[in-house]
């Protein structure tokens, strides 16, 4: 077309930089220009041709602010040659790098890691990404995928689990007589990225092209991300009301997925769903969970959870379930004590659904953002089951600062009574109501001191507790070299916020403290998704990138369902 002119690679450099330019604010010349362009490689240093399209460079014209700082365009790949009336623009390498290139900032943090490493850490980090995530070049070269992808492979626990997954890859529709007697599925949590969010907080996606962040552009490598990981299950976090009404829901739903949804009770219009194949499951009971409550000050925020109790299909045991919880916490660093507070109400859900007949509890899976770090006391008292907070700092309870402004310590108790929800996070409405009662006639008869002190201490304490024997489907460290998982990475940070936490089995993991024995069974992780490292998510221009267009990743668990 018009460009002909122009080798293939200047085209490409036309549509990919230039067209993205105001008009005439291409160059800042002082008087009007005789343009030539050469391209290093193909042309002797004499030659040159002129620009296809005829420009007026008027004296008014200004460096477009994309260069930024004069050392940032020294470090790119363009080299001013002659600032002068016949400038020209050398392109040094023929395949530039446009998006695949990480941001300055990145590059100088990563540098100073690898600078203080020693020669067996770096073979050792060369080692494992060879076995366990390729980059970009590995997988051109050995998979023949597109390029700026990386790729992720699945870890195995059970080696028979991986026969298995060959014959299901394989199309193999042969049951062994273990595969009959057991229930094998996949779980993802994927926090998808509300367009409105991206738009309100678009300082976190400079990095990114702006074409990539349109909803169009996105929307199919969501659903083509979707198609391939191929979950039994989805919790999905920042799903956009009106998108999941005319694409998301159709669009699962022709995958075979039937699926539920709660919006936040605010003006934020996303929510959390927990979609399911029908093949595998049915739906027993759906239970949305609102954290907004009008009548505590303290829960003032709109975010929401959602708690299935689904049916396994084609298993021996007829009144076998399973628990699926997904939530979407507060963001806020500085407000633990309402990350806490929601966390107890969505666990308080789950002790609801999941019991049993006979008094247990079904096997249990939590997923979901619950924007706090490994490490952190949220995070320890969901693996744990117990946290004693008394002179904890509200803005340490998630870790997301390693230098929190919030100071102040969290109140004893965090909640208030009235929210009808024990410190051993389960709901006490009908003790509530008999405390109620009881007050009134202890007040008309003028209770003895002993039980306004026993009264008095159990208001007093500062120990959280939990029922549910939990671990996290991943270590968050990658065990050769230490070097931390990643599950969102944009402009800002880029740590681990995403979990899938599960109840384990009792010969899947040793015994933790606090937890009870009081399952009907359990889960056995039979394999993960690996994650990846903040290194290698850069190579990649970091999140959302021409292929992953959120800016977190999906995980994904493959379990077995274990019978008592």
């Amino acid at each position: 077309g018009r460009h002909s002119m122009l080798p293939r690679h200047v085209q490409r450099l036309g549509r990919d930089w230039i067209t993205h330019w105001n008009g005439s604010q291409i160059l800042a010349l002082n008087s009007p220009v005789s343009s030539c362009m050469r391209w290093a490689g193909h042309y002797p240093p004499w030659a040159s041709f002129p620009l296809p399209i005829p420009a007026d460079f008027s004296a008014n014209w200004r460096f477009p602010p994309f260069f930024g700082p004069w050392r940032q365009f020294q470090n790119s790949n363009w080299h001013l040659d002659n600032y002068t009336k016949s400038c020209c623009f050398h392109l040094p390498n023929p395949s530039m790098k446009s998006e695949g290139e990480e941001p300055l900032t990145k590059k100088r943090r990563l540098s100073g890691q690898d600078d203080t490493s020693t020669p067996e850490q770096q073979t050792d980090l060369s080692n494992q990404k060879e076995v366990s995530c390729l980059s970009v070049q590995q997988n051109e070269e050995k998979h023949g995928s597109k390029k700026g992808t990386i790729k992720r492979h699945w870890e195995y626990f059970c080696q028979q689990s991986k026969t298995m997954k060959i014959a299901k890859n394989r199309g193999s529709d042969q049951r062994s007589t273990e595969k009959e007697a057991t229930f094998d599925f996949t779980v993802m949590s994927y926090n998808i990225l509300s367009q409105n969010l991206l738009e309100d907080n678009s300082h976190l996606y400079r990095h990114c092209r702006q074409r990539l962040l349109f909803w169009t552009y996105r929307f199919p490598n969501i659903l083509q991300e979707i198609k391939e990981l191929d979950a039994d299950v989805l919790c999905l976090q920042e799903v956009q009301e009106d998108h999941y009404r005319t694409e998301i829901k159709s669009s699962l739903e022709s995958l075979g997925y039937h699926c539920e949804y709660k919006m936040r009770t605010g003006r934020k219009p996303d929510g959390c769903a927990i979609c399911f194949k029908t093949s595998k499951f049915s739906l027993i009971s759906s239970n949305p969970v609102e954290f907004f409550r009008r009548d505590i000050p303290l829960l003032d925020r709109d975010n929401v959870g959602l708690v299935l109790l689904l049916q396994p299909r084609f298993h021996c045991k007829a009144n076998a379930a399973i628990c699926i919880a997904n939530t979407h916490l507060l963001y806020n660093p500085r407000r633990g004590d309402i990350k806490l507070t929601q966390l107890a109400m969505l666990l308080a859900e789950i002790a609801s659904v999941a019991p049993q007949k006979d008094g247990s509890f079904c096997p249990i899976i939590i997923c979901g953002d619950f924007n706090s770090v490994p490490g952190s006391p949220l995070y320890r008292f969901i693996k744990e089951g117990k946290l004693n907070y008394e002179g904890l700092a509200i803005g340490k309870v998630s870790g997301q600062e390693q230098f929190p402004r919030g100071q102040r310590i969290l109140s004893i108790p965090i909640w208030p009574k009235k929210l009808g929800i024990s410190q051993n996070c389960v709901y006490e409405i009908k003790q509530q109501l008999k405390e109620e009662n009881a007050g009134e006639k202890l007040e008309a008869a003028k209770s003895d001191n002993t039980q306004e002190i026993v009264i008095a201490s159990e208001k007093l304490s500062s120990k959280l507790r939990h029922h549910f024997k939990l671990s996290s489907v991943y270590s968050h460290y990658f065990p050769e070299t230490g070097i931390p998982e990643v599950t969102t990475c944009h402009s800002r940070s880029a740590v681990t916020v995403d979990y899938i936490f599960y109840s384990a089995a009792n010969d899947d993991t040793a015994d933790q403290p606090g937890a009870e024995d009081s399952f009907c069974g359990g889960l056995k992780l039979l394999g993960r998704l690996a994650l990846l490292t903040e290194k290698d998510l850069w190579t990649v221009n970091g999140l959302p990138n021409e292929i992953n267009s959120s800016d977190h990743l999906p995980l994904l668990a493959e379990f077995r369902l274990v019978e008592r």
